[in-house]
């Protein structure tokens, strides 16, 4: 079930563009340690791809850490405007309430978005990650190029989509046939990719014609998914099962290792990241507890559900956890050290300025406390201001007769002109028009 939710996370909108992008980010990596260095595994492609990728996000992070720093001390004054006006739910008091509380957003130069729209801007694209690394060689052409050996060989083979569909339901692949089009050359390397020792022996057995092809191409596929001994295709719970076959004892560890070492590097990466906001509150003297305390259970409870999930899903998000970890407690060293040289007054009157670029921008747009008199206007008073007085009328009443003294011929107002006339009796009705006669039409045919 796991496999199949971050598998899907790629056919999302945005997301999935997303995961195309970051796709050739790491197809670009795989050719560069393949053809420079002479290094074909994913395992390194994968650490180096996160590396690359929380570097890019770190404008983001810096940005969303100040917002943190800032709201510490902006969420004290907010509750406190709330609590005035807590259980009080007319029109009046609530405008009154966003009154006061954008006058505090305004005094620090932050909104109410502001510490959480950097996060929500990032959320795409770690979302894209996972199904990058969850199937890489749908991302990765010299990756599947690997496998496309097999692919062949399985294809030209009679009965091949029941075999590989029942193959690909069964653990510790997950890959249901409804979901999944089995005729799709692309859908069995992902099949393939995910396979393990007991999962090739059985292929073997279904289809024992293709064992010199799998012989010929599974040495360089163990390759490039062997990391320390561990196959990051595999899930380490599914290595504990088997290990009674033949396995180095060190990939056992290294399957065991791996989900822990993510919930500590989480851990310690969590840790650190909370610890602005936590000293931001304790330098508050109104800090908010509930929030310290939220922060505190959040710093303990996400390292364990990583070592739980961590044995469920394959060793190469594994290694994608552990290596983003450390990327961020590294980044987040590095960001404590510079905010700790900034105060909060010099973070305010930063974003003050960039407020005030912003205020530019919109020079022309209506403000939101001209919408607001315009909503709570007094319809009496714009009525108001339609009404005409007597001296108006007949000024406007003159000009509509000036107008129509001067009408041009066959006009609108030249055609009201002769109905007044005729209703007043100034000109004879229209004659009917005479039927033309034989005569009259001959005449006019000569002509």
């Amino acid at each position: 079930m796991l496999v199949l939710l971050t598998t899907g996370m790629g056919r999302w909108p945005i997301i999935r563009e997303l995961a195309w992008l970051m796709g050739k980010i790491m197809e670009g990596i795989y050719y560069v340690m393949s053809h420079f260095f002479n290094v074909e595994n994913i395992g390194a492609c994968i650490i180096i791809f996160t590396v690359i990728t929380f570097t890019l996000l770190i404008p983001l992070t810096i940005k969303q850490q100040k917002s943190s720093k800032l709201m510490a001390i902006v969420q004290p004054e907010i509750t406190k405007v709330q609590k005035k006006y807590q259980g009080k739910t007319d029109q009046a008091s609530q405008l009154k309430m966003q009154e006061e509380m954008q006058a505090v957003y305004d005094k620090y130069g932050t909104s109410m978005t502001a510490g959480c729209l950097p996060s929500l801007i990032q959320m795409p694209f770690l979302f894209a990650l996972y199904p990058v690394i969850q199937n890489i060689p749908v991302y990765v052409s010299g990756v599947r190029e690997l496998y496309k050996p097999i692919v062949d060989a399985i294809t030209a083979t009679g009965g091949y989509q029941k075999i590989m569909e029942t193959i690909g339901a069964a653990s510790p692949i997950l890959m249901s046939p409804d979901t999944f089009d089995y005729t799709d050359s692309t859908v069995l390397t992902n099949v393939l990719y995910h396979f393990q020792d007991a999962t090739w022996n059985t292929l073997l057995e279904e289809m024992p014609s293709i064992g010199s092809v799998v012989e010929n191409t599974r040495a360089s596929i163990t390759n490039i998914n062997n990391f320390f001994g561990v196959n990051i295709a595999e899930t380490p719970w599914s290595m504990l099962q088997a290990s009674l076959h033949p396995m180095a004892i060190s990939g056992i560890i290294a399957a065991i290792l791996i989900p822990v070492l993510a919930g500590l590097s989480q851990f310690v990466s969590t840790k650190l990241m909370s610890m602005t906001q936590m000293q931001a509150q304790q330098d508050n003297k109104n800090g908010n507890d509930a929030m310290g305390n939220y922060m505190k259970s959040m710093t303990y409870t996400m390292p364990l559900m990583s070592v739980f999930i961590g044995f469920s899903l394959p060793t190469g998000l594994g290694i994608y956890w552990i290596a983003s970890a450390v990327v961020r407690c590294v980044q987040q060293l590095a960001i404590n050290k510079y905010l700790s040289t900034k105060s909060i007054e010099s973070i305010i009157e930063e974003n003050k300025k960039k407020a005030e670029k912003k205020a530019k921008r919109k020079k022309n747009s209506v403000s939101a406390e001209t919408i607001n008199r315009m909503a709570t206007a007094n319809t009496k008073n714009i009525e108001k201001s339609f009404v005409m007085s007597e001296k108006e009328k007949e000024e406007k009443i003159a000009k509509a007769a000036e107008y129509r003294k001067n009408a041009k011929r066959g006009s609108m107002a030249d055609m009201i002109n002769m109905v007044d006339r005729y209703n007043s009796g100034q000109v004879e009705p229209p004659r009917p028009v005479e039927e033309e006669t034989e005569e009259k039409k001959d005449k006019k045919r000569k002509k």
